[in-house]
């Protein structure tokens, strides 16, 4: 697909999106890129801003299945992959699959579930595959997680680990909507919800073959060594117990990459890798005797600093 309809597309969809989530044009944004770029994503935030629907929202506007998983202390592995089940007319088992095979699952309140059930995700965010009695099942393509989280109500949930945060290319947070926002969507929702009258924009033939133009956006050489170079100073800080992984680093460059295409580019310039250093850096780092999550906040203040720090390659960056 030639970059401009890749990128008249993506407006397109982003501002069908913005009709459902009012004032949140930087997280929609990023919501498209991560599924550009094949990732997944991770939105911590307060209940009741829009988290779930920003999902739907999406999902809808590119014609994609979408399900969504209730994470609760009692659900089981089996309810998030499927399960084999005895046919005793063909006497043998046959594979049901559960809700992660569709194109965007959306996991609520991820840490609600145990750590037993968290894990069976895991294969899933990084192969896109399930294996179940030793037999692997593809998922759909594209896939996406959007798995949430709610950072105020802590009692009862289980924190992500280190390794399954790893996996999610980016997190946000949408925030509460300005007044005028808020007001706005007071009067659009009176009799019915914009979310209803959201029509596909594009097919999900078109979504891979916007998937494959994001693949193809250049990055030189000396733009790959500034995203190392910022990666690298995370594994080194005084404050951070623990930096970005190389896994990290790869996910970086391909959501620079998408943000490139979105904006119209062919090429990765250093500034994209900025934008996105924040949402794909900070939830993967581990400060030195904080948690909580004040923890978050100050990572990204971290990487704000090392991205400001790192010195910017002028002399081939835009070639």
């Amino acid at each position: 697909m030639p970059l401009e309809e890749v990128q008249q597309n993506a407006r397109r969809i982003l501002d069908a999106v913005a009709t459902v989530i009012d004032g949140k044009a930087g997280a929609i944004s990023t919501a498209l890129t991560v599924l550009l770029a094949e990732g997944h994503l991770l939105i911590e935030d307060v209940p009741g801003v829009g988290k779930t629907q920003l999902a739907r929202a999406l999902g809808k506007a590119v014609d994609a299945k979408v399900n969504r998983i209730q994470f609760t202390p009692d659900l089981l592995p089996s309810d998030i992959t499927g399960v084999s089940i005895f046919e005793r007319q063909r006497g043998e088992f046959e594979f049901k699959p559960g809700p992660v095979f569709a194109n965007i699952v959306i996991g609520d309140e991820i840490n609600r579930a145990s750590p037993k059930t968290q894990s069976a995700l895991l294969e899933s965010l990084e192969e896109r595959q399930v294996t179940v009695d030793g037999i692997s099942h593809p998922l759909p393509n594209p896939f996406l997680v959007v798995a949430t989280q709610n950072p105020v109500e802590m009692e009862g949930t289980y924190s992500l680990p280190e390794a399954q945060r790893d996996r999610f290319m980016a997190r946000i947070s949408l925030g509460y909507p300005d007044a005028e926002s808020e007001l706005r969507m007071l009067r659009q929702r009176e009799t019915a919800s914009p979310l209803d009258s959201l029509e596909p924009l594009v097919s999900l033939l078109d979504l891979r073959r916007m998937i494959t133009s994001v693949r193809a956006v250049y990055a030189a050489a000396v733009v790959e060594r500034y995203a190392v170079s910022i990666v690298q100073a995370t594994r080194v800080h005084p404050d951070l117990r623990l930096g970005a992984s190389p896994r990290a680093t790869l996910q970086l460059m391909r959501a620079a990459k998408s943000w490139a295409a979105l904006n119209g580019r062919r090429y990765v310039i250093p500034d994209d890798v900025d934008a996105l250093s924040g949402p794909v850096l900070s939830h993967r780092l581990v400060l030195a005797g904080r948690t909580g999550a004040g923890a978050v906040s100050a990572a990204a203040d971290i990487v704000q600093s090392i991205v400001a720090a790192t010195p910017v390659p002028l002399d081939e960056a835009s070639r």
